[in-house]
Order: structure tokens, then sequence, then C-alpha cells
């Protein structure tokens, strides 16, 4: 049975990027490998971004799969952990694909893969939050772990192999979870953005109670 257009266009895009990297990827090259016209690329997803972006999702499904059925455990934070690592792990296994979602950041637009990766670490934060050992609020831990796993794995990426020492990556993932969370079974965790990880997903209150909980909820976790 034939392979449908949109298949057979991703799978020779993500060909060209792997072996090539991006430069490789020209409308060009894959309409030659797909065998197909370069109006039929643009028909089927609208530009050459739209592309890119078919063909990132499609590398980093492997990625998302894996970290989406990470079992949870009983400690948020080291689910966490696994999470950082299967994310650096991807990385450096895949950097042409990496670099392709997180390599050229686009002002106030992301991938649908980066945005996916995001609802998955996003979770994962909302539980710690949950447990009360985070420090900050549920957001700004997300763009600090983000943040802090994009350069860490991009800066490996970076290196020649034979240079790359993995406890940079532990070291790097420790320090941020030492920023973001406090330790398991501390007296001090933060009460405040636990109620507000709990208000926000509560069906007791109206709308308009979970509204106004939830707006000083956040003007106090933010200005303390």
């Amino acid at each position: 049975m034939p392979t449908p257009t949109r298949e057979r266009i991703i799978n020779a895009a993500y060909d060209l990027l792997r072996e090539g990297g991006r430069e490789a990827v020209s409308t060009r090259a894959v309409g030659a490998a797909a065998g197909v016209q370069a109006p039929t690329i643009y028909r089927t997803f609208g530009d050459k971004q739209g592309l890119l972006d078919a063909v990132a999702m499609h590398g980093f499904s492997s990625y998302l799969a894996g970290k989406g059925a990470l079992a949870q455990t009983d400690d948020p934070v080291d689910d966490l952990r696994a999470g950082w690592d299967l994310h650096v792990g991807f990385g450096v296994a895949n950097p042409a694909c990496y670099s392709l979602i997180y390599g050229e950041p686009r002002a106030g637009l992301a991938s649908p893969a980066a945005v996916a990766a995001a609802e998955i670490l996003a979770v994962q934060v909302h539980r710690i939050a949950v447990a009360g050992r985070l420090r900050v609020t549920e957001p700004r831990a997300a763009f600090m772990i983000h943040a802090a796993g994009c350069g860490t794995t991009l800066s490996l990426i970076a290196l020649p192999a034979d240079r790359r020492d993995p406890q940079l990556s532990v070291l790097a993932r420790e320090a941020v979870i030492a920023g973001v969370t406090f330790p398991d079974g501390a007296a001090h965790g933060d009460s405040a953005v636990a109620l507000r990880a709990v208000v926000g997903s509560s069906d007791v209150l109206t709308p308009g109670e979970r509204a106004l909980m939830t707006e000083w909820l956040d003007r106090f976790t933010t200005e303390r």
C-alpha cells in the first residue's frame, strides 16, 4: 500500500535532517527525496516552517511517548529527575532534531513539539506543588527547569562526544531542583504554593471563588 503523501514528505525531510542538519532540509531536496513537487509541499504544510514543525514533531514523538509513559512514583521530584534525564538523553542522541526544536527560538512562538513537552513538564511541576515542595510559583519553576534543561542539552550537543562529561547534566539538574524545591520532609514547605496548586483544580469552589483565590495567591507568591 503506498505511503500517504504527507507521511512520505515528513519521512524524507527527517532523513535529510538527520544526515545533513537543518540546512539540508530545502524544499527542493525534500521534494526530490519524496518524489513530489514544491507546490505539493506548500499545500500540505502551508510553508517551510510548517514542514519543519511537522518534522520536529515526528522526530520528537518517541521522546514524548517515553516521557508520557514514565511511571509516577510517590516522589514527584524523583519523577522530575527521570524526565530531565530523558530530555537530555534524547537531545544528545538526536542533535539535529533537538536543535530544530530548541536551537532557534522564535519570540512568542513555539513548535508543536515544544508545546507538547512543556505540557508534560507543567504536570510534573504541578505534582511537586501539590506535595508542598515547590519554593516558587509553578510557571516560574517550569521556566527555570526548561531553561536549565535546554541550556544543558544544547551545551552538551556543542561539545565533541569525547569531551561530554555525563556529570554535567546531573550537576545542572540537581542545582535547578535545589533552587525550585524543598527537600523531602522539610518542615518549611511552601503552603501558599501548594494551596494555589490545589485551588486551581478544585471542584468544590465556584468559578468566582476559584478565580478570586487564584488571583490573591498568585499575587502573594509572586510579590513575596
